[in-house]
């Protein structure tokens, strides 16, 4: 496992390179921006299409609102409590880089300095937004110029989800933590983050006059992206998102072992037994192979992505990329749950995980839109 960059690097050319960045922080970064680019491109390609519109927005007389003192104000808090606060402890944060990030250290100080800059330089922009409009009431945007906005409140409502959905999945885990012990565990669930996320995302579209199933559409691909490099990003780690022991025989010769069943060795979670003549903050490995799941997570999600945004320009009525989407995430969540290490409830004597439940509902959902988007494609189409 590659816990920071220099471990990757190092496998790959093998010259020990002192970086020790975070793989997994490195990878979830590439997600989003890849993700930004996604749904920047699926954003432009509807208006060319005429499925959305640029709009109307007031030109506000006395500059910045609240809304915009919110976002920006998050966002440089964000920046200064964490970018900030780690350059000033690197120690503590070479410690452990995963638990750093999703803890609640960090400098305070820093971050409430980068929230008040923020603050005043987005008034200051709105002041001259206003200075250089004074004759006109409204400007025109364009929905793609959504997107700064739509990554800051889907990035923290999304990672407030992801902390929910995680404390559902592992409650027994968590019944003997404090809640300061539980907000600076590391655990974060994708379902969760992805349902908090997706809701922030469709209302900011939603009040800005787009139809909400022109926007799950838009989103889909995207949503893939995230998640498929995401599930890269733990494999590359080893963050514990692995399956259950795995010691039947590999039924393909030509598979690498760790396709089939894997140890994760140095992984960053420090999970397993201790590697022999290691030095350094990783040095474990688990005591016996388990289902490499992240991994076939990221190829099934990814394959996904690629056959659909090969063929997106011949999905063309309303709601069926988000359907399609839909059954996919669900199908393949709910297959991989089988071999995953995961807290199970019992549901009419079944015995099945909080990911299964919600993977069922997500195709269920994706079964009753795409019937829906079927009957009433003639209305769905008309004026697009």
């Amino acid at each position: 496992m590659f816990p920071t960059i220099s471990y990757l690097l190092e496998y790959l050319f093998g010259v020990p390179i002192n970086l020790p960045v975070p793989t997994f922080g490195v990878f979830v970064v590439l997600a989003f921006v890849l993700s930004y680019f996604t749904f920047y491109s699926e954003f432009k390609r509807k208006e060319r299409l005429g499925v959305i519109t640029p709009f109307e927005q007031p030109v506000f007389r006395d500059g910045a609102t609240a809304a915009d003192y919110a976002e920006y104000g998050i966002l440089g808090f964000l920046l200064g409590f964490k970018v900030i606060g780690a350059c000033l402890d690197l120690n503590l944060f070479w410690q452990s880089p995963l638990k750093y990030i999703f803890s609640l250290q960090g400098s305070w100080l820093a971050g409430t300095m980068i929230c008040m800059l923020l603050s005043y330089l987005i008034y200051w922009y709105r002041k001259q937004e206003m200075l250089e409009n004074n004759r006109r009431t409204t400007i025109v945007v364009h929905p793609y110029q959504l997107m700064p906005k739509l990554m800051i409140w889907t990035a923290v409502w999304g990672f407030l989800g992801a902390k929910v959905f995680n404390f559902l999945e592992n409650v027994q885990l968590y019944s003997s933590y404090s809640f300061a012990d539980y907000l600076q565990y590391s655990g974060l669930t994708f379902l969760g983050g992805l349902t908090f996320g997706a809701v922030a995302y469709l209302y900011i579209g939603y009040t800005s006059g787009m139809r909400l199933i022109d926007l799950a559409d838009i989103g889909s691909p995207g949503m893939m992206v995230a998640y498929g490099v995401g599930r890269v990003a733990c494999q590359l780690s080893g963050d514990g998102d692995w399956g259950i022991v795995n010691l039947a025989q590999k039924p393909f010769q030509w598979l690498p072992d760790w396709m089939w069943s894997f140890r994760f060795p140095y992984n960053v979670l420090n999970e397993g037994t201790y590697i022999s003549g290691c030095a350094g903050n990783y040095c474990t490995i688990l005591p016996q192979g388990v289902f490499p799941t992240s991994f076939y997570e990221s190829v099934l999600i990814l394959t996904a992505f690629f056959i659909i945004w090969i063929n997106r320009n011949r999905i063309r009525l309303p709601g069926l990329m988000f359907s399609v989407y839909l059954l996919v995430i669900g199908l393949e969540r709910l297959l991989i749950e089988e071999i995953r290490l995961n807290y199970r409830y019992e549901v009419f004597g079944m015995h099945i995980s909080q990911a299964q439940i919600v993977s069922i509902l997500f195709m269920l959902l994706g079964l009753l839109i795409g019937t829906y988007v079927i009957l009433n494609k003639n209305r769905l189409t008309k004026g697009v």
